[in-house]
């Protein structure tokens, strides 16, 4: 089938650049329905489906403000009805800090959008996806969220968090035609990473020196991996936090 969404809707949220943005235009090339959700301006992904001849509507959302939700939801079922796929991708990293030197704020700046926010959105994902009995939910994690990540105690703990409540959310719609599942990412050439590199061969040289495929990742790399996981093709697969690393947590 050339269009194996054609009439479905999916919801993505921080949909402005990198992973986000190459899955709301994997889901459009697809055939479904896109509504993108993000703080940023998330008009040039918007005009890139559009582009494409596909249908798509931005929300300017933040994830971590529940009524700010809550209205996306409103939104979503007054205009479509149906949340079929969502894709919760939204989430801000850290620079390195030790433990004893991160502060309240960098604690509660990160978890707010990277724990919370995927909480909340599946909060009120579920219920509309309940009403309908079918689903699929892809969180957003990180091989920070299935290992160790020393200076990066705060963003793994978030993403700890994130595999944890998909499991849990897992369990409870698994006779209920939802499927939950978490994606994470190793190191993809992103705006995150590239301000981690911040331009420096060097930094790139020894990221890239860590990898057993000897090369970052790309966007759409994870997309495709989105894309599995909310299709028929994945319909047994449920709970799983799905490392895509190019073998980096194999090590």
């Amino acid at each position: 089938m050339k269009y194996p969404f054609l009439g479905k809707t999916a919801l993505v949220t921080g949909a402005s650049s990198g992973i986000g943005k190459a899955t709301a235009l994997a889901f459009a090339k697809n055939g479904a329905q896109v509504i993108i959700a993000d703080i940023a301006d998330a008009t040039v992904t918007l005009a890139e489906i559009e582009a494409l001849g596909g249908k798509g509507v931005f929300r300017k959302t933040d994830v971590s403000q529940e009524e700010e939700l809550k209205e996306l939801m409103n939104y979503i079922r007054e205009e479509f009805e149906e949340l079929d796929f969502a894709f919760n991708n939204a989430g801000i990293e850290t620079g390195a800090c030790k433990i004893e030197e991160t502060t309240s704020d960098d604690w509660n700046r990160i978890m707010d959008i990277n724990a919370k926010g995927v909480w909340l959105c599946m909060k009120y994902e579920i219920p509309l996806m309940r009403n309908a009995g079918k689903g699929a939910i892809v969180n957003c994690a990180s091989v920070a969220g299935l290992v160790g990540a020393a200076g990066l105690g705060v963003y793994s703990a978030s993403k700890h968090a994130v595999v944890g409540l998909t499991k849990a959310a897992a369990l409870e719609n698994a006779r209920k035609g939802i499927r939950v599942n978490a994606v994470c990412p190793g190191v993809i050439r992103t705006p995150m990473v590239e301000r981690f590199i911040n331009g420096d061969d060097k930094i790139e040289q020894s990221v890239v020196a860590n990898e057993p495929m000897k090369r970052l990742g790309l966007p759409e790399e994870i997309a495709n991996t989105v894309l599995f996981l909310c299709s028929d093709a994945a319909s047994f697969t449920t709970g799983q936090a799905i490392a895509v690393d190019g073998g980096w947590t194999t090590q």
